[in-house]
């Protein structure tokens, strides 16, 4: 009894370490190469399918079709870079198929069917949103700080080329992602005429601000706005919108009939951001009183600084 309890926990082992193999070949077609054995159910005298490996394996294979879908962008020359459509498995083919070759003769090897993955964007789409002007903001600031400028370079690469689709809202947190070293964002420890800007990420809220400002003049719907407990100098009071990773956060809705596009950069010394849809939008422009050109003193804030992306 225990001899045969031992051989089949052995046997058990076996199944599991045989290795599922997966392949692919010069037109990056995955094929799926299984034991069948490890999948038997030898319990009645037609063999039945393990469901639960298999289940393992849908989820392993689904891992490895995965392709994430690239939306078309605008280059730095200006040009459409095309988009590039991603694929995923197709769960309920791979099901059938493994099925019927498991009950076939020969081995259990087949090409794993996958589906696409549209885009969000495609060419056609950014081709006729960025032709139109409807929102812009310059903000200024002194670009002999380096970390600073490193940190709102980053975040204002991760906005550029964005579109925010009709009654979607956009969210500064989410798009720009956490702020860390690992992303490459540096420690900004300064005080800027008494604004403290924090830790990890400091400079990141001028680059909200200044989207801020290019939305609210586009006429968009703000949803989430907090502004900082100090004024600072590269807005005019009140004109803020800081943000801190799970904290707050600064969010809008486009309320328009049409996609609208985000066109972002830091050059050094300043932030641009526009905002562009189609010819066809009805859009309302709203007035927002433009940013000092004047150039913040800043000074070292040592261990003062907070932890926010001020």
């Amino acid at each position: 009894m225990m001899q045969g309890w031992i051989a089949g926990l052995m046997l058990f082992m076996q199944m599991n370490e045989m290795a599922d193999q997966t392949t692919k070949d010069e037109s990056s077609q995955i094929q799926a190469n299984v034991q069948r054995e490890a999948y038997r159910l030898d319990y009645v005298d037609v063999p039945l399918i393990n469901n639960e490996r298999l289940d393992r394996l849908v989820t392993e294979m689904e891992k490895k079709a995965y392709r994430k879908p690239v939306n078309a962008t605008i280059s730095d020359a200006g040009g459409i870079v095309k988009e590039i459509p991603g694929a995923q498995l197709n769960r309920r083919a791979f099901v059938e198929q493994f099925y019927r070759q498991f009950y076939s003769e020969g081995p259990l090897k087949f090409d794993v069917p996958v589906q696409p993955i549209y885009p969000k964007v495609d060419s056609e789409l950014l081709a006729s949103i960025r032709v139109h002007p409807i929102g812009y903001y310059v903000t200024y600031f002194n670009s002999n700080n380096k970390h600073r400028f490193t940190n709102i370079k980053l975040a204002t690469q991760a906005i550029n080329n964005y579109v925010v689709l009709p009654n979607e809202t956009f969210s500064f947190n989410r798009v720009v992602g956490v702020r860390t070293r690992g992303r490459g964002y540096m420690p900004a420890k300064v005080i800027v005429r008494g604004e403290f800007s924090e830790g990890i990420g400091g400079g990141i809220c001028q680059t909200s601000s200044t989207l801020f400002n290019a939305a609210d003049r586009a006429g968009l719907t703000i949803v989430e706005r907090y502004s900082h407990s100090r004024s600072v100098p590269y807005v005019p009071s009140g004109r803020d919108a800081t943000v801190n990773w799970g904290g707050p956060d600064f969010s809008f809705k486009n309320n328009y009939n049409q996609p609208i596009l985000i066109r972002a950069q830091a050059l050094p010394g300043r932030v641009y951001v526009s905002i562009y849809s189609s010819e066809l939008i009805n859009h309302k422009p709203r007035h927002v009183p433009g940013a000092s050109k004047a150039i913040p003193e800043e000074i070292t804030a040592g261990a003062e600084a907070g932890n926010s992306d001020s």
